[in-house]
This record gives C-alpha cells, structure tokens and sequence, in this order.
C-alpha cells in the first residue's frame, strides 16, 4: 500500500509529538504526582506508536509501545517518577528523534533499539504479565453484559466507561455516540481514522472507539467507526467537523441517554464491577487514542471553522504548507525586482524622463511591499531553536551535579530562517560554557552566599533592524588574571588593553582557560566556532563579565540577511558598501584629528578615542587623488572605529549576493550587489574588519 503522499505529514507530526514529549517529560520531573501530564504525556506517546504502525515503521512503534508500558506504571501508580526512569526515557525519545531523522533523509542505517528496550522492560517488569493483564482485559470486555440501548445503541460501554460519561455529564460536557462511514476507495484508512480522531480530540475527547485503537493502526477494520465523543461543543459543530474530513461519506450523530444505560448496567453482577473496572481500565484509556496536543504551528483549530453546507465535503484551508525553496526561488525573484526597479530609476533619472516617474514610484510602493511580505513569510520565531535548550540543561545538571535552572524570555521574537537554521550551534556552545565554566557547584555557591540554584537566561528581543539574543549566567565571571595569563603564553602583548578587552581574547582561534578537557567545554574550540559562525551571520557577539557576579554573552543578528540599506562609499578608485546597520556617523576628515598611541593610528572625537582604519591600505587598494575624505564611524556591538574613506556616494537599499566559491575566503566581503548602472560592488564586512 502507498503511503507516501503521508509522509510528511507522518514527518511534521512525529517531531512535533516528540518535542511535546520531551517538554512533558521535563515538567513531569519537576512535578512526579502530576497524574494529568503522565496522561498527557501517554497519549502523546500512544499518538506517535499509532502513526509509526500505519506507515509500517514497525521499529518506531515497538519502541514507543515499550515505552507505554513504563507510563502505564506511572499512571497506576505502580511506578515513582524518579531521575533515572525519566533519563532512560529521555534516551528512549533520543533514540525515537534518530529514527525519524533517519526515515526524513532516506538513511537505512537501522537505529540499534535492543539495549534501550532493556532497559525499559527492566523498569517496567516482565513485558509478558503485562500483555497478559491486557489480553485478560479484552475478554472480561467481551464477555461484559452487551447493552443495546443508548437509546438502542451499537456501542457497548462497560462500568468504567458510564463512570467517565456520567462525570463528564456533570461538569456540562455532551456525550455523543457517533458512526462514521469511510468513502469505500479511501486507500490508507488508518491515516483517515487518524485525521478524524485528531480533529475530534480538539474539541473534547474519545472515550470508547469500535474498532479499537489496535485494530485501527492494523487497517483491521472495515469503512466504519463508531465513537463515543465527549465535548462542550454541540451537535452541529462535531457533525461539520467531521463531514467536512475528506473521504469520510457519511456521519450519524446522537446523544447518549446515560441514564438508561445506567439502570441496565446495575442489572449485572455486583461482585464482578470492581474487578472489571480496574481490569479494563488500561484498554478503555487506551482506545481513547490520540494526543490533546494544539494544532501545530500554521494549522488553525477546527473551532474556528466557519458552518459550510453539508453536502459540500472538502475541507476549508486557510493556511498551507510551502516547500522551503519555494520560498528561496520567491526571495531570489523578488531580489532581481529590486535590482530592476533601481536600474530603472537610474535610467529615468539619467535620461531626464519626468512622466515615467509617477508609474516608477508606484512601481516602488508595490516592490516594497511586496519585500516587506516575503520577509514576513520567511520569518520563525526564535521557540524553534530555543525549545531544545530546557532539556539540554536538564541533562548538563545531571552530568556536571550543578543544580541549574533555564530561563527563556522573548522565544517569540522573530528571525529570517536562513539565520534561524545557523543560530542553534553557537547558542549551544554558549549555554554549555554557562554550565560548565560560569555556573559554580552547589556548595561554592552556598559558600558565597548566592542561591544554591545557577540561573541561566536566554534572552531575545527585537531592537530596531537586528535582533539581540543574550545568554546570560549568575555564575563565577571571567577571571581578567586567567585571560591575561592565557595570552601572554600564546604571546599575545596585553600593555594598554582594558580589562573587557582582556576578557573578549576568549574568542580568539584556540583560546581557552580550562584546565581540563571535559566532554562540556574546554577543548578551546567553543568560543571561536561562535565568533566565526554570527560573523558569518553579519552580526556580532560582546561579552559583558564580572568576576564573582557572572557573565553575559550579547549576540546582535540582522533579522534578514538578503535585502538591506547600505551606505556607498569610495576607496581608492573601487565603490564598495557598507551596511547601515553599522554606521554611527560620517565626519569630515582632516590631518589635526589623527593621533598616534601605541603605534596605531586614532582620532580623538566627542572626547572618545577611536581607532582608525584607512580603508585603501587595509584592502591593499591604490589611494585616489581625492583632496577630500571621509571617516565612516561604525559600530560593531561594543566597539566603535573609524573608517577612512575616498568619497561618499549615496545611501542605497541593495540586494545581498553570495560571492561564490572562487571568492568566498575574501573574509573582508560578506557578498556583492549590482547597481543600478549594472556596476556589481563588492559589500564590507565590517565585523571582521574590525
């Protein structure tokens, strides 16, 4: 059977679930008695094994089952919540993570299960007596007195079941007994039963499903389900909700008389209820299926549904799902109209051509907007990268025995994703440093007076045109003596350096303080590898630290990284740009404002000193004849310097092009850009000029 049109769905879905899992995991540990997330988190877990089986990942959904019954136990309280389970389910969702990554890129490389099955059946006891519980639980169903009426209804509900409806009942849930018939040329009808049991399980929860959960992953069923349903929403909205899933024919509705069904039910024998309850509890919970989890990211709840006519069948999109270089081919279309439109105005303004600049600015509005838009598109939030940090400090905590706690502010803000895919490996070397170099053990901590408990935060905000993420630790600080030490062994002259200075050689190639090589940090390679990678970015990394007090990481990224206003300027006979996210201020140069301290060229303004760049001597190009110059003073996160300049030549929103691979070791460009007279410029990297 083809099940590949369901691939990505089947993709987006498991990495999803897995995610909700490991935040559940997380919380579970900090609060063991809390039953509701371990309900939570066994839905999830059921959700996952459910979809594995259908595609025909028998690996994943073995895996996952194997997991189930170590929820189970915790769920029946025969199992403690405890360090060491969760770590082994930690690695049990690491292993699940592999294998979908694996199925994602086409690797065949099979993930070995067998010794993380082990460990769970260790924990879990003898798998065996489990299954036998639950092939006991069956029967006892089966052979349970069959009620035929809800009025005369199809579904048979044993006590555990009219318990859950009647409670539901009082707290003003409706129950409903629902029969859904499947088109009859439906190819993959577990996926479908998958799709209507999501969608229900957002407006409230299935509570007894024929056939069951098992079977339905199996495709051991026929074109028809029937459903309890338990909901506040009404009749009409889980009747359009459902008919409006494709490939499903048709959907009958009607209540549950509770009542009726109760007074029959008290008609069998005493003595077997309590045994039946319990017994069946496992597979009643079970074939209530699939996760509560919110529709994902880009998906709208089903709530929001507008009514549509019943005998319309196809189901209302108001979001979809775009192919990533879909999106680039967008970007890259809508940068050559920006290159167009310039050009055009370039040769409006040569030719003196009044009556097409009307049709020209309009053409501008239009362009912009339709940049703003793209941009807009291609934007994530920060969460995504961000989501798996609680989990990383969790494990840290465990490995380096620091009591460590993670706080995360401004998740939501919003990056371009080209540098939303790159943001994730610098931020862990970051936070990794925090762990092992910045926060301090447990006893030091008490010993200084400080909280027992090392706080890290991760920060983001928006600040104009940039985004500014700040990893930040109440730990030890960076020793200023260390460093100094450090660098004058790798003779490095520190004379006339300030200590923040001092303290920013930590990003150098090789530079390191540790003593130790641990498995954390260390090895001299963590803070470079950041450096290189936000330079590579166009933004910039500063570090702020007090000895004692702790440390503060400050990473500034532009938050789009193809179309940008840049600042024209001349050096030597070459027009070249710098992006104005860098530029402070422009001055006049004159040969009174030069001074010499330790053999290097500055300029004293507003009482500030400033180092100096002559731009034509850094990139090796001939001077000009120019009599008149210029110093750009840029900014680059905390340090400011000039730059000596030519000539200024206007202020210009270009479009970012990669150099290529003859070019791309030239560190002093981070790209080029074609005018509008064709003339392609090269842009400055200002950052690692500086």
């Amino acid at each position: 059977m083809d099940t590949s049109q369901y691939m990505s769905m089947f993709l987006e879905e498991a990495m999803d679930n897995l995610q909700t899992l490991n935040d559940s995991l997380l919380q579970l540990e900090q609060e063991p008695d809390n039953i509701d997330k371990v309900n939570e988190i066994f839905r999830v877990a059921h959700t996952i094994k459910g979809m594995a089986a259908t595609m025909g990942f028998n690996k994943v959904a073995e895996l996952t089952h194997k997991m189930e019954d170590v929820l189970s136990e915790f769920r029946d309280g025969q199992l403690k919540v405890t360090q060491d389970v969760v770590t082994v389910l930690f690695k049990c969702l690491d292993t699940l993570e592999q294998m979908i990554k694996n199925i994602e890129e086409g690797v065949d490389e099979e993930v070995p299960i067998e010794e993380i099955i082990d460990q769970l059946e260790k924990i879990s006891g003898n798998p065996q007596e489990e299954s036998a519980v639950q092939n006991h639980a069956v029967t006892k169903e089966d052979n349970e007195v069959k009620v035929k009426d809800i009025e005369s209804s199809s579904v048979n509900l044993n006590e555990y079941d009219i318990n859950v409806v009647k409670q539901a009942g009082d707290k003003g849930f409706n129950a409903y007994e629902i029969k859904i018939d499947l088109s009859e040329s439906t190819l993959l009808k577990s996926a479908r039963a998958f799709l209507i049991f999501k969608n229900l399980e957002e407006m409230g929860e299935i509570i007894k499903s024929i056939p069951s959960a098992e079977d339905i992953e199996n495709e051991n069923f026929e074109f028809e389900i029937q459903l309890i349903f338990l909901t506040k929403s009404d009749e009409k909205k889980v009747y359009d909700t459902l008919i409006n899933v494709s490939e499903v024919e048709k959907v009958d509705l009607k209540s549950v008389d509770i009542k009726s069904v109760k007074a029959k039910k008290m008609q069998a024998n005493a003595s077997n209820e309590a045994e039946i309850r319990a017994k069946v509890k496992v597979q009643a919970e079970q074939s209530s299926n699939i996760s509560h989890k919110p529709a994902a990211s880009g998906t709208r709840k089903k709530e929001d549904k507008k009514p549509v006519k019943k005998e319309n069948h196809k189901k209302i999109h108001q979001s979809v799902r775009v192919d990533l270089e879909r999106l680039d081919k967008f970007m890259n279309m809508v940068s050559e109209l920006v290159i167009n439109r310039t050009r055009l105005e370039q040769i409006s303004s040569n030719y003196k051509l009044t009556e097409l600049n009307e049709t020209l600015e309009q053409v501008a509005r239009t362009t912009s907007d339709l940049q703003d838009l793209v941009m807009k598109i291609r934007m994530l939030p920060l969460d995504t990268v961000f989501n798996r940090f609680p989990r990383m400090i969790r494990d840290l905590s465990v490995e380096l025995d620091k009591e460590m706690e993670l706080i995360i502010q401004g998740a939501d803000t919003e990056l371009d994703r080209t540098v939303i895919d790159e943001i994730g490996e610098p931020l862990i070397h970051l936070i990794r440093n925090a762990a092992d170099h910045g926060v301090e053990s447990k006893e030091e901590r008490i010993s200084k007076g400080k909280d027992p408990v090392g706080k890290i935060k991760l920060i983001a905000y928006q600040e104009g045109t940039k985004a500014v993420i700040k990893v930040e630790d109440d730990g030890s600080g960076i020793p200023v003596d260390r460093v100094k030490e450090k660098a004058e062994d790798m003779g490095i002259n520190t004379d006339g350096m300030s200590d923040n200075d001092i303290k920013n050689l930590i990003f150098m190639q090789g530079f390191s303080t540790n003593k130790e090589v641990t498995d954390i940090s260390g090895r001299g390679v963590g803070m470079d590898v950041v450096k290189t990678k936000i330079s590579s970015l166009g933004g910039t990394v500063d570090l702020i630290s007090e000895e004692g007090k702790g440390s503060t990481f400050i990473i500034k990224l532009p938050l789009t990284l193809q179309i940008i206003q840049v600042l024209l300027i001349g050096a030597g006979n070459e027009t070249m740009a710098i992006s104005l996210g860098y530029v402070d201020r422009v001055i006049d140069y004159s040969d009174d404002l030069i001074k010499i301290t330790n053999n290097r060229e500055v300029i004293i303004y507003n009482g500030n000193v400033i180092p100096l760049i002559r731009l034509y001597d850094k990139l090796g190009i001939e001077r000009s004849d120019s009599k008149k110059n210029y110093i750009v003073i840029v900014k680059v996160g905390e340090k400011t310097v000039g730059l000596m300049v030519d000539s200024l030549l206007g202020q210009r929103e270009i479009v970012i092009k990669p150099l290529g691979k003859t070019l791309q070791n030239l560190k002093e460009y981070m790209g080029a850009t074609i005018l509008g007279d064709g003339l392609v410029t090269l842009i400055l990297d200002v950052a690692s000029l500086v």
